[in-house]
């Protein structure tokens, strides 16, 4: 044994990646700083083959979403997918969780079931460079403001815990929408609601239970909507919106990218 080798390191590389496979991705990339075994088992498509989800819970890319050259392999295959939304046919953008390699989606404004979202006297669409779709919604004016979408449980990854949020940003004539709107999640059967705020009012305090936004480092806004665990014996709809329509005040300046369903630790 070489000076300064631990004696784990010299386990057969099989050995080594079924061990390092019961880890975590951000576990097996530290473990290639142990030493050339490590580095080679951590590397290995066994350990990563692991954290990707299996071919068959993977969704087809849209064309062109994998710039070339090809993965080298599967931890090539992980980071890509780990390191930015890609889009799939129909629409939505997926991206898996660096962490735990959990399913993560944007559903589009698009595709999001808006009240008066085709009449151009309500709302708009427009297209912003820094968006991952085309098009984005933006409000011109509404009273009843009410956003609804859904995923099939079936896109998620199984056991894992995920929460939904509105991105967003708010023009620099928005109004109206610094009162709490009403945000709801339902998976198999279970309702969960809370009141949240779109524009903090500096001016006017909030129930503590009422949820603020935060703002992104992509220069867009995120409202959390709610949490829910895909415990993987649903087969159904993830239904996700918000809606404010007791105060019926005017309300304009929004711009909506979309809805995440994104993994939460």
């Amino acid at each position: 044994m070489e000076p300064g080798q631990c004696e784990i390191a010299r386990l057969p590389e099989e050995i080594l990646s079924a061990a390092l496979s019961r880890t975590s991705p951000r576990d097996a990339c530290r473990a290639t700083a142990v030493s050339p075994a490590f580095r080679a088992a951590a590397d290995s498509d066994a350990v990563w083959a692991c954290f990707l989800p299996p071919p068959a819970a993977l969704p087809p890319l849209a064309d062109g979403e994998l710039l070339p050259p090809p993965p080298r392999g599967k931890k090539d295959l992980f980071l890509r997918l780990s390191g930015s939304p890609v889009l799939l046919p129909g629409g939505l953008s997926m991206w898996l969780d660096r962490a735990s390699g959990a399913k993560c989606y944007m559903v589009p404004a698009r595709d999001l079931s808006i009240a008066w979202r085709d009449t151009p006297r309500y709302w708009s669409w427009i297209h912003l460079t820094d968006s991952r779709f085309p098009e984005s919604a933006q409000l011109r004016f509404v009273c009843w403001l009410e956003i609804h979408g859904k995923i099939h449980s079936k896109l998620l990854s199984r056991g894992s815990a995920y929460a939904t949020y509105m991105v967003y940003k708010l023009d620099d004539e928005s109004y109206g929408l610094d009162w709490p709107a009403d945000a709801s999640v339902s998976i198999g059967g279970t309702d969960l609601a809370r009141k949240v705020c779109l524009q903090p009012n500096p001016q006017r305090s909030h129930a503590e239970d009422v949820v603020l936004p935060r703002e992104r480092g992509d220069g867009w806004m995120e409202l959390e909507l709610g949490e829910f665990v895909c415990e993987g014996d649903e087969d159904g709809d993830v239904s996700f919106g918000l809606a404010e329509t007791k105060r019926l005040n005017g309300k304009g300046g929004l711009i909506m990218q979309g809805i995440e369903i994104r993994h939460k630790n």
